[in-house]
């Protein structure tokens, strides 16, 4: 029998991404796009393509998903041979030479490539030290992994919101937590874990707060985790609409709805063999 907590069952089961949660990019573009309205304003497919600066060859994206940094690396680096890889076949769907891949077990050889980007995934693999090796194991000697993942304290706005909302729902002071995915591999927990296959790792935080002057962005984030709803202990419609109610009353209060964001990307160089 396994051992792992239900929350981490959840967040990694495959069925279940390639499904629901990512079986089109519909809920990742909605998590996506509520950054539009973070100061500063982070180029993440940008500050990916200044990494890959002195990198050479080959490219994988493991965990693509809607292939945004994908897109972006080839505009401005056609040089590269990029090769856009995810468990979701229906993620995939548009993106040229995409690959239906495990992050557990790469199909690719040892030390055939310039760089491996991680961006917001390894939280959803079972086995993360597995996975972490096989960065490692795929890099040519001066290649460089890319991860990034969001630190412990990132939207918790969001978290209380989830939960004062699902309170007023059932009807008690605070509701249950929502499905959190980054609870599984933090920013605070990174460097350890890639720690122990790259010798030099570099962390670029990036804060920002968020600010809406319309309920209808945050909605749409809630919304993006409808792969859980059965699993998240409350009526999901009634505690989304509930939110959306709580935001508005904010906004008329305040002016805006705020968010503090602090997300991160760390550079791994220095493979051990």
């Amino acid at each position: 029998m396994s051992t792992q907590p239900a929350h981490d069952r959840l967040v990694t089961d495959r069925r279940l991404l390639s499904t629901k949660a990512y079986g089109t990019g519909q809920h990742l573009a909605a998590r996506q796009s509520l950054y539009q309205w973070q100061t500063p304003r982070h180029d993440l497919p940008g500050i990916i393509v200044n990494e890959l600066a002195g990198i050479e060859g080959a490219v994988t994206d493991v965990g693509c998903g809607n292939g945004r940094f994908v897109a972006r690396v080839r505009e401005e680096r056609p040089d590269l041979a990029v090769i856009p890889m995810d468990v979701s076949p229906g993620i995939l769907e548009g993106i040229a030479g995409a690959v239906v891949a495990d992050a557990q077990r790469l199909p690719v050889a040892d030390g055939a490539l310039g760089a491996v980007l991680a961006l917001h995934m390894l939280y959803h693999v079972e086995d993360q030290e597995q996975a972490v090796e096989e960065l490692g194991r795929v890099l040519a000697p001066n290649g460089i992994a890319i991860v990034s993942t969001n630190s412990r304290t990132d939207k918790q706005e969001l978290e209380s919101l989830w939960r004062q909302a699902a309170g007023d729902v059932l009807g008690i002071d605070e509701g249950p937590a929502r499905v959190q995915l980054s609870a599984r591999f933090t920013l605070e927990d990174a460097p350890e874990m890639l720690g122990a296959v790259f010798s030099d790792i570099r962390t670029i935080p990036l804060p920002g707060v968020i600010e809406v002057t319309d309920a209808e962005p945050i909605v749409a984030h809630l919304a993006s985790y409808e792969a859980w709803a059965d699993q998240m202990g409350v009526p999901f419609p009634q505690t989304i609409e509930r939110a959306r109610e709580r935001v508005n009353e904010a906004i008329e209060k305040s002016g805006a709805f705020t968010i503090t964001c602090l997300g991160g990307i760390l550079v791994c160089g220095g493979p051990r063999r």
